[in-house]
């Protein structure tokens, strides 16, 4: 069988449509309105189990590396038996819908018993969205709690490198912010010397070392470093409003005005930027 784990992420949203939408439908179809509903019904909520039995064999297949990180392991396995639940449970809700739909082709007394059974399938299929629920909320713990997605799709090595610049970037600001300037200007030097030719870590790093390091000279040499095209709003704005940052931190007023009235005048647009500048006196 071939390996599935990349398909995972593309898989699951298919249970979670196919599941929910199956399950409205055969409620609506319970009310005798809409007859369309009842044969969509069976369809979505059959197609929800081999959705659900491909999205289990695709996590199957990728859970090794994810269970390998670091703190991981319980989570993948919370996030594997929700899901086989699930998969279970759609698997009963499949056969009721076969049941009914083979009482309805019966016909004759039998088909007495075809709402009884599209009335359990509604029932049972509500069990499974809740189960669905718990799985995908796991699932989601995994991905953006344990940082578990990141280079299983593609397999490239520059998915794991944006994950390790996402995580510097954002432990050097969670630092910061808990007065850790030390360890923020630690992580920061480490993103320039991984990513220096990264235009936006280029300025991260003068940042760090004007906030963090508390070096204005050293930042000034840093942001007067950086090449960038002088159509370019973006960044030149950026630029701009942390010369005159870094010229405040030196007590420069002046040089921090003629910074920001530089840039004021070559983008007019930017209204924060004249508040800044009107803000200096």
């Amino acid at each position: 069988m071939p390996n599935l784990a990349q398909f995972h992420p593309q898989v699951v949203h298919f249970v979670v449509v196919l599941m929910l939408v199956g399950v409205a439908f055969r409620l609506v179809s319970l009310t005798g309105k809409f007859s369309f509903t009842n044969h969509a019904a069976a369809t979505l909520l059959v197609g929800a189990f081999f959705a659900a039995w491909a999205a289990v064999q695709s996590g199957t297949d990728a859970h090794g590396p994810v269970e390998r990180i670091p703190g991981a392991r319980t989570a993948v396995q919370v996030h594997e038996e929700d899901a086989k639940d699930a998969k279970n449970i759609f698997f009963g809700v499949a056969m009721i819908e076969l049941i009914a739909l083979g009482l309805a082709w019966r016909g004759g007394t039998m088909a007495r018993y075809v709402k009884i059974a599209h009335a359990a399938s509604a029932v049972v299929g509500i069990w499974a969205c809740a189960e669905v629920y718990e799985a995908s909320e796991a699932g989601g713990a995994l991905v953006y709690s344990y940082a578990g997605g990141p280079g299983l799709r593609t397999g490239k090595p520059e998915d794991v490198e944006r994950l390790l610049l996402a995580g510097l970037y954002n432990q050097s600001r969670a630092d910061r912010k808990a007065g850790k300037l030390t360890d923020a200007a630690s992580l920061n030097a480490e993103m320039n010397k991984r990513f220096s030719s990264d235009t936006t870590v280029q300025f991260l790093n003068a940042e760090s070392l004007l906030l963090d390091s508390k070096t204005p000279v050293a930042a000034m040499a840093a942001i007067n470093a950086i090449s960038v095209a002088p159509k370019d709003a973006r960044f030149m704005s950026r630029k701009g409003s942390l010369r005159a940052d870094i010229f405040l931190a030196m007590g420069k007023k002046d040089s921090a005005r003629a910074a920001l009235t530089e840039v004021v005048t070559a983008f007019p647009q930017n209204a924060r930027l004249k508040a800044k500048l009107d803000s200096i006196k």
